[in-house]
């Protein structure tokens, strides 16, 4: 096959991956729709820090756990099966969010929808990896991604549009089962991967399929004949994780894949998607519409910058692009950290005395403590009879417990400012950007790289095993990340934990300069070769080439 891409890619393989990559449309809306939506449920169901960590990350819990299993049930059932289950799932639980009468029926719901996530978001890089031919391979997994980046820019739009409408909140959350009503009508047309029916001896039902979704110039024989002795190799082999860690090149390929997984998480991506709406209102933007459209403006450069990465993943290669996203992921991190810590450290100071648990002299040090608020008059330029007062159980971010702020008409009236988990700061744009920055470098690389990357390293005997356990590795480091934001901004304050998601990321740079491999253009059946060398002769053989 020629270098210059004259072959054409059937328009059936797109039609695929269109399909396909639904799954990851269904966890990108999932993961944009609860910035916006936790805003507004946390008001009506009066939701403390811990609840609200907890709904987002049941989710990524079950996500994590269900992706354990999805592996061994890929390889019994089929890639086609599998992803068929996790849309029937995800329906099921996003009409019981939508439905939920109070927080536990809520939490039920995503705990459901994170089964499905967690199941598609294993099968679907394999299926569209081993159905793709090898010099589009890339660029077709990245569809995956895209489509990841797009649930997450619809549903910020969704979310801005609805947070006018009363109980929005419910069709936010409801409406993501229609995406998985039209991947299960899709899958009931489309086939299996060749390569899991070669490996049930369904050998002429996969030449058919490879006959159906490569050019007519293709070698599908020659193809056929690669993936045969590939499921040879297999049967040879028993994919277990004792034979993946005997075996030396597949156990280098597994520990380049888990960690790209976890940086991917580490530095703070879901951070960012899952509460970006939530930072926005850190940095000072009150209104609650108008927060929920600035995420929604943030995640378009998501979306958008994910396009770049699709155009220049088969052009530039995976290792640059990878690198190039963190650098400048770790720039946009610095900034957002150097953003709120300008703001914490020109914070305005109490002027008023209060007694109580609250007598925190700095709003800074007051809207870091989940007990306590600011109250004001006057406005950002011109902050008046100001105090660090309890806020109201009841109402949490909504008044306080006494002084000018348990006063509801004074609030209503815009006679005074209740500033629960932000400060009065004119300069809270810095920190909006560096939302916008920090995604924009992150879509191209970091965000498709590694599930492109890990869905193409492993030989097909370990490939579903292995994934499995890099999946489950980017929801567990997800899960921590998610669990611990809020309550970090609590302990070591917001632009702390923004300088340890920096630092973090700066260690990703650092690591993947030296072992990370580039694996553009090399079939799958030779992949393994490359990962024969140690990780660190690898980096220097990529760059020699």
């Amino acid at each position: 096959m020629g270098q210059g891409g004259a072959e054409q890619v059937p328009v059936s393989v797109y039609l695929l991956a269109t399909f396909g990559a639904i799954g990851g449309f269904l966890f990108g809306y999932d993961t944009g729709v609860v910035s916006g939506a936790m805003i507004l449920i946390r008001d009506e169901f009066k939701l403390n820090n811990v609840w609200h960590e907890a709904i987002i990350s049941a989710t990524i819990g079950a996500a994590w756990l269900s992706a354990l299993i999805a592996g061994r049930a890929t390889d019994v059932y089929g890639r086609r099966i599998v992803i068929l289950s996790a849309s029937v799932i995800f329906c099921i639980g996003a009409v019981m969010m939508g439905a939920a009468p109070e927080k536990i029926t809520l939490l039920v719901g995503r705990v459901i929808v994170g089964i499905g996530i967690g199941l598609a978001s294993m099968s679907v890089p394999v299926y569209l990896s081993e159905s793709a031919p090898s010099e589009f391979r890339g660029r077709i997994t990245v569809i995956n991604n895209v489509f990841i980046t797009g649930g997450q820019f619809v549903a910020s739009v969704l979310c801005g549009a609805l947070s006018y409408v009363p109980h929005g909140w419910r069709y936010m959350l409801g409406l993501a089962g229609i995406p998985s009503v039209i991947q299960l009508a899709g899958f009931v047309f489309l086939p299996e991967s060749p390569r899991w029916l070669v490996s049930k001896g369904r050998v002429s039902e996969a030449r058919d399929i490879l006959v159906k979704i490569r050019s007519p110039e293709a070698d599908i024989d020659g193809e056929l004949q690669a993936i045969s002795g590939a499921v040879a190799e297999a049967e040879e082999q028993k994919a277990g994780i004792g034979q993946v860690l005997r075996s030396g090149p597949v156990r280098r390929a597994l520990v380049v894949g888990s960690l790209l997984q976890f940086f991917q998480q580490i530095s703070g991506i879901n951070t960012v998607m899952y509460y970006s709406a939530s930072i926005i209102t850190m940095a000072g933007v009150t209104d609650q519409s108008t927060a929920i459209w600035l995420a929604a403006a943030t995640s378009s450069v998501n979306f958008f910058g994910t396009f770049i990465g699709l155009y220049l993943v088969e052009k530039v290669g995976r290792r640059p692009l990878t690198l190039g996203s963190l650098i400048g992921t770790t720039a946009s991190l610095l900034l957002l950290g150097l953003s709120f810590q300008m703001a914490f450290d020109n914070s305005p100071e109490a002027s008023l005395p209060v007694n109580g648990t609250c007598n925190y002299l700095s709003c800074g040090v007051c809207t870091s403590k989940a007990d306590c608020g600011f109250c004001f008059m006057g406005d950002i330029d011109n902050v008046q009879n100001s105090s660090c007062v309890q806020t109201n159980v009841a109402s949490f971010n909504e008044k306080s417990q006494d002084g000018f702020c348990s006063n509801s008409t004074l609030l209503e009236d815009h006679v005074v400012t209740y500033a629960y988990d932000w400060c009065p700061y004119e300069y809270a744009w810095l920190s909006i950007l560096g939302l916008a920055l920090y995604l924009l470098f992150f879509s191209p690389g970091m965000g498709p790289m590694p599930w492109t990357i890990n869905s193409e390293i492993y030989p097909g005997w370990a490939r579903s095993t292995c994934t499995s356990l890099t999946t489950s590795v980017n929801w567990a480091s997800n899960l921590i990340v998610s669990f611990t934001f809020l309550t970090l901004t609590e302990v070591i304050l917001k632009h702390g934990t923004f300088y340890l998601y920096t630092g973090l990321a700066g260690v990703g740079t650092i690591l993947f300069y030296f072992i990370l491999p580039e694996t553009r253009g090399v079939p799958l059946e030779e992949i393994e070769s490359l990962f024969s060398m140690s990780l660190w002769t690898m980096s220097r053989h990529t760059k020699k080439r």
